[in-house]
């Protein structure tokens, strides 16, 4: 008897340490992921595709995973050199008034974007966001309404800010499918990771007030691979969490809306990517930003422009599966004229796979190309002529 009571406890106690996690590796019981959540998604980054989703669509709070879009365009503006890393930023009252998770910033205080990025990423900084957004767009509203522009350009349509920040507040609304496209948005920014998936930092390091940043996302330690992104808690929203990982070279989104506790919202998240690896895998086409065409211009001071990649491109594959007839196809806008700005849209990118679209991705400008003067044009004319024989 005694025996057999030794049996059940050491049964038990294997049970109770043994993650729920574990009991998705390898299967394919998808019904019974993010159970316990009022929504969730799971995408592959790359190409969008969606592996699971539950009530995606469905319009939620998300709490402090606003601050994807509000990170967005902080890359954004940082990316088109409109600030930098280095720049100081002075907190304004109102951001210095903001509660909820902070950072303490205090009315005057002036911090880099770099640090304000870090509290934001790392500790969901209420105060450094709205900082950031007033330094920016020069008023928080103003920010306010370059988020509520960028979720239309991303076509958005279940989706409005009220906020940089993600406290409550009327018409503050998100959808889980929303969130991984905003999350596919801002991966496009490689060295966001950089931020989002440290564990720990500190800011003010070298003063008296100097302050430890530990992530609110406690995936980036617990489970390999998580570099992102971002948490979310409010008594209306409940537990969220936006995360990201990466293995063997793929990429996936994983989105839970309003679970029941933190433990939940982990332990569903860690399912939903041990689902994504143990089922598929990507076949990598080509990185973001590699040239894969040249072609020519109207009247600029070179002939030619190089189109690149404005997204990592890969085809997604199920495991087990046999390899399918992948090609690709470059579509070119008509009449190149200049001046050419970096980035500008020039073509498409069309992916199939067995005969079916599956990526139609932007190819843009990798350099500038400014239009020629008319004695440029007239000596390249004239170069021409002394030239045919």
């Amino acid at each position: 008897m005694k025996r057999l009571l030794t049996c059940v406890m050491i049964v038990a106690i294997v049970c109770s340490v043994i993650s729920p996690s574990t009991f998705a590796k390898g299967n394919d019981h998808i019904e019974t992921l993010a159970s316990d959540s009022s929504s969730a998604i799971l995408m592959e980054r790359d190409t969008g595709s969606v592996l699971f989703d539950k009530n995606a669509d469905e319009k939620l709070p998300p709490a402090s995973m606003t601050k994807i879009m509000t990170m967005t365009l902080i890359m954004e503006a940082l990316n088109k050199e409109k600030i930098t890393l280095k720049d100081k930023v002075r907190t304004s009252e109102y951001a210095a008034s903001m509660g909820g998770s902070q950072i303490f910033l205090e009315a005057g205080e002036v911090m880099t974007v770099e640090d304000m990025l870090k509290g934001i990423a790392m500790a969901s900084g209420n105060d450094a966001s709205v900082a950031l957004a007033e330094h920016i767009a020069g008023t928080n509203e103003a920010f306010v309404k370059m988020m509520n522009e960028k979720a239309k350009e991303l076509g958005l349509k279940n989706t409005h800010f009220a906020n940089a920040t993600g406290l409550p507040a009327e018409n503050h609304y998100s959808t889980a499918r929303d969130m991984a496209l905003m999350a596919k948005e801002l991966l496009k920014y490689e060295q966001i990771t950089n931020y989002t998936g440290k564990y720990e930092d500190y800011l003010r390091e070298n003063t008296d007030d100097k302050f430890w940043l530990v992530n609110t996302n406690k995936l980036v330690k617990f489970y390999p691979g998580v570099d992102g992104l971002k948490t979310g808690y409010t008594h209306e929203a409940k537990y969220c969490l936006t995360a990201t990982a990466e293995k063997n070279d793929m990429r996936v989104i994983a989105v839970v809306m309003g679970a029941p506790s933190t433990k939940e919202r982990n332990s569903q998240v860690s399912q939903m990517l041990d689902y994504a690896f143990a089922n598929y895998k990507t076949n990598e086409l080509y990185e973001r930003h590699q040239i894969i065409e040249e072609v020519p211009v109207q009247k600029g001071v070179t002939k030619t422009v190089h189109l690149a990649t404005s997204e990592p491109i890969s085809v997604l594959m199920k495991k087990g599966e046999e390899k399918s007839k992948i090609t690709t196809k470059i579509n070119v806008k008509k009449d190149m004229n200049t001046p050419i700005k970096k980035g500008d849209k020039l073509g498409t990118l069309v992916v199939k796979k067995n005969g079916k679209t599956v990526i139609n991705s932007p190819l843009i400008a990798s350099e500038k190309v400014p239009a020629a003067s008319w004695w440029g044009l007239f000596k390249r004319t004239i170069g021409q002529f002394s030239h045919t024989p």
